[in-house]
């Protein structure tokens, strides 16, 4: 028995801990999740955990899947505080998972490097190193306990949200499908399982008004509707898909990489992607998840 979200309601409650080093992908961890019918709350006073679950509790959750995310910056009594919820969630007949999320530190100074933004526990006094540092030293007790370790330090944003999905996100659900779009002057995903070009139908790029404008935006939509190939090509994917789903889900499965590529990975495929997610999550499917690689 299913409820709406997908989530069987035979199962318990489901609580997800994300913790981890600044910087290793907790945010990106928490997205992928909340794709996946997870109730997200990010930076969580450890000690409202509880309540927050008190609200998912029995066969009828209003949040049968939820997902916490903690940093270093809850009170250092309340880190240590954390093994002894979980454990009384536990014995409340809570399913519970402690994910901590590493990178290597030089990976990490990269990190922050490129994107500019200052690390929480930095402050005038504190340099960057020292704050990792620290931080390490706050969460090293939730990493000794963590259901799940995983270090991000090669891992590209695609390649945490799959991991996500198929070691965390799955419990209870069917096959994760995963859509992406992309261009083909980047190159073609790597982990995709079925590739289709879409760089023969009509392009808005030649169109002006639609060049600065994605495949979601409803002037490009109108654009495709109006475009009978489109239709039909739409058509051709979908009933492939359809047919392969099933006989995938029979094989045990747990993900699937469908990816649509185009010239510039704007506009047709992302169209594509889009209207292929609508299309299966209107079938009841749950774990679809939609990654635009040229407009993240």
């Amino acid at each position: 028995m299913s409820s709406g979200n997908g989530q069987d309601s035979t199962l318990p409650p489901r609580l997800v801990v994300l913790t981890g080093l600044s910087g290793a992908g907790k945010s990106v961890a928490l997205r992928a999740l909340e794709d996946l019918d997870f109730y997200c709350v990010d930076n969580l006073p450890v000690a409202l955990i509880p309540d927050l679950m008190a609200s998912a509790r029995g066969g009828r959750a209003d949040y049968p899947r939820v997902a916490v995310g903690v940093d270093a910056r809850n009170r250092p009594e309340d880190l240590a505080e954390l093994p002894r919820i979980l454990a009384r969630l536990i014995g409340d007949g809570f399913d519970t998972q402690l994910v901590f999320l590493d990178t290597r530190d030089e990976v990490l100074i990269k990190r922050f490097s490129d994107t500019r933004r200052r690390h929480p526990l930095a402050t005038g006094e504190r340099a960057l190193a020292d704050a990792i540092a620290l931080e390490r030293h706050l969460l090293r007790p939730l990493s000794a306990i963590a259901d799940l370790s995983v270090d991000t330090s090669e891992m590209n944003v695609h390649h945490l949200r799959r991991l996500v999905g198929t070691e965390v996100g799955r419990h209870g659900l069917r096959l994760i499908v995963l859509l992406e779009s992309f261009a083909y002057r980047r190159g073609v995903p790597g982990d995709a399982d079925f590739v289709f070009d879409a760089r023969f139908l009509p392009n808005p790029h030649w169109v002006p008004a639609l060049r600065p404008l994605s495949g979601r935006d409803p002037e490009v939509r109108a654009y495709f509707e109006r475009e009978a190939a489109v239709g039909d090509y739409i058509g051709q994917i979908r009933g492939l898909v359809d047919h392969v789903l099933p006989r995938i889900e029979a094989d045990d499965r747990a993900y699937l990489t469908l990816a649509v590529g185009c010239t510039g990975g704007r506009h047709r495929s992302v169209y594509i992607i889009e209207r292929l997610a609508e299309h299966l999550r209107n079938q009841g499917r749950d774990g679809v998840q939609v990654f635009h690689r040229e407009l993240s």
